[in-house]
């Protein structure tokens, strides 16, 4: 749970997207309200009504751009992407439900036209949830997008060519029982099992695979001479060469190879050095 939290989660710093963003949100409370009609209202007059709900629409818009575009243009060095992480994010989403909700019930309570009481308390609460569950969604829906489209980038790249060298690397075992040489160009991928790494390599149509009594630093030192060959993840060393794909989502990228039944992760440090490879394959 602890190591969730303190992993990095990309703040959404795009001002103009979040102004289209607090729009939509403000036009969705509207037709929420129209539609829906979570306040009991029957009583009072039609300017009345009009009034507390433009009102509710016009405070969501209100908290939303002091949210999205205000503070964080004040205090930039607080909402820095590469120092944002998920607790962070999870305690901002409850500062955004905390403010809309007593913008609520500061405009509420200055209108005057109804009675501020328990029930009418937790309905606000609630209608205040739903503008930052449809920011969450919008969130989510951007991470998506950025990592199909980062992923496809990829993928067209990988098409392009490839690198092959015929070299040969010599991988020695810690208790001199096992080894292994194959040619760095065939070197498909190497994963590390406890004290062990496991290594997959092209043999003519067959993928063959060796565990090797050793550890994947001394095996990344080995392979420090290639460029297609990087560490995308502490326990993976990939070659780029052998990439069959790469699949991207809201949580990250994950790389697959042709006739292996496993995906490969890629940590969210190694990912731009992972675009820097495949844009000069």
């Amino acid at each position: 749970m602890f190591q969730f939290i303190k992993k990095p989660y990309p703040f959404n710093d795009d001002l103009k997207r979040n102004a289209k963003v607090i729009f939509v949100i403000s036009i969705s409370i509207f037709i929420f309200l129209i539609l829906f009609q979570p306040l009991d209202i029957s009583t009072l007059g039609f300017n009345q009504k009009k009034f507390l709900i433009a009102g509710l629409v016009v405070t969501t818009f209100l908290s939303l751009s002091l949210n999205l575009m205000i503070i964080p243009s004040l205090f930039p060095k607080i909402f820095m992407k590469r120092e944002w992480i998920v607790w962070k994010e999870i305690l901002w989403n409850l500062w955004i439900l905390f403010t809309i909700s007593v913008s609520y019930f500061v405009f509420y309570k200055a209108l005057g036209i109804l009675e501020l009481n328990f029930r009418m308390v937790v309905t606000l609460i609630v209608i205040a949830s739903f503008p930052l569950t449809l920011l969450i969604v919008f969130n989510q829906d951007r991470l998506l997008r950025l990592h199909l489209k980062t992923a496809n980038e990829l993928n067209a790249k990988l098409k392009d060519s490839k690198i092959f060298y015929d070299k040969l690397v010599h991988f020695d075992s810690e208790n001199q029982k096992d080894k292994l040489s194959i040619k760095a160009r065939l070197l498909i991928l190497i994963k590390s099992a406890d004290n062990y790494i496991e290594v997959f390599w092209k043999d003519g149509d067959a993928i063959k695979k060796q565990l090797i009594r050793g550890t994947l630093l001394k095996a990344g030192e080995l392979l420090s001479d290639y460029s297609y060959i990087f560490k995308c993840h502490r326990s993976f060393i990939v070659n780029v060469n052998f990439i069959d794909r790469v699949e991207g989502n809201s949580q990250g990228y994950k790389l697959y190879f042709e006739n292996i039944d496993f995906e490969v992760p890629v940590s969210k440090l190694a990912v731009e050095q992972l675009k820097e490879l495949v844009r000069f394959l």
